[in-house]
């Protein structure tokens, strides 16, 4: 295998959401959540870009601004599994090599950022790329929503493997621990082997999906970022999101 030449961008969306019901349609600086990441994922120009969307709702929304959607089984138990759905729906011929998951909660994504996603690839040991940052204050390191990644970075290295993924800081001793960011590139055998694999023990135990890849000795690699981007998870960051693009709409972005 070697760097994907033919990569495909999807975008998970469901409405459920416990702190944040029916999120992906909430609007921002006049238009939906899910097209502002779909704008975002655009503005990167790695590949076509589509909406994997749990109900018709949100496919309406992304097709309203002139972005593709498909349906999927809106009972899915992981956005890797919608995507997966997706890619077969879209491109039942095979002909895009390489996956990039951009989860729809991510309106202010630098497109810069989701570009680093794919450069792990290049290394053709690798199934599955991923981002992280370093962490940056105490309250980060502790919390246990806040995923920490393990990852061998050589020094003055931006890419490295990544060796476990825990809710708890890990690892011990002085140094730096890193934020992941749940955005992937898979190659696209690498998805379809890793939806078919079950949960594994350690995955149920953390409840982290990508730990069923490293039990089943799939390769993950982490490109680091400079900040991890605004997820949008409650109403607090929902206004911290609006805040943000409603400068870039008067034309004050920063």
């Amino acid at each position: 295998m070697s760097q994907p030449r033919n990569p495909i961008v999807l975008i998970p969306a469901r409405m459920a959401s416990t702190r944040l019901p029916d999120k992906p349609l909430a609007d921002i600086a006049g238009a939906p959540m899910i097209v502002h990441v779909w704008r975002r994922a655009i503005e990167a120009d790695l590949g076509p870009v589509a909406a994997a969307a749990a109900e018709p709702a949100i496919a309406a929304a992304v097709e309203a601004a002139g972005g593709r959607a498909v349906l999927t089984d809106p009972a899915h138990p992981s956005g890797s599994d919608r995507i997966f759905e997706a890619l077969r729906l879209v491109d039942p011929q095979g002909r895009h090599d390489a996956v990039v998951n951009v989860q729809g909660d991510l309106p202010t994504l630098d497109p810069r950022v989701l570009r680093f996603a794919l450069v792990p690839l290049a290394e053709p040991a690798v199934d599955i790329a991923t981002l992280v940052a370093e962490t940056t204050t105490e309250e980060e390191r502790q919390a246990p929503q806040v995923v920490k990644a393990v990852v061998s970075f050589a020094p003055g290295a931006r890419i490295g493997r990544a060796l476990y993924f825990s809710r708890s800081l890990v690892p011990s001793g002085a140094g730096p621990h890193w934020h992941h960011i749940g955005l992937y590139a898979y190659r696209r055998a690498a998805l379809e082997r890793f939806v078919s694999l079950p949960p594994g023990v350690l995955e149920r135990r953390e409840s982290l999906e990508q730990l069923r890849a490293l039990e089943n000795g799939m390769r993950i690699d982490a490109h680091l970022v400079d900040a991890v981007p605004l997820g949008v998870d409650t109403p607090a960051d929902l206004d911290r999101a609006r805040a943000i693009l409603g400068r870039s709409a008067t034309g004050n972005r920063t």
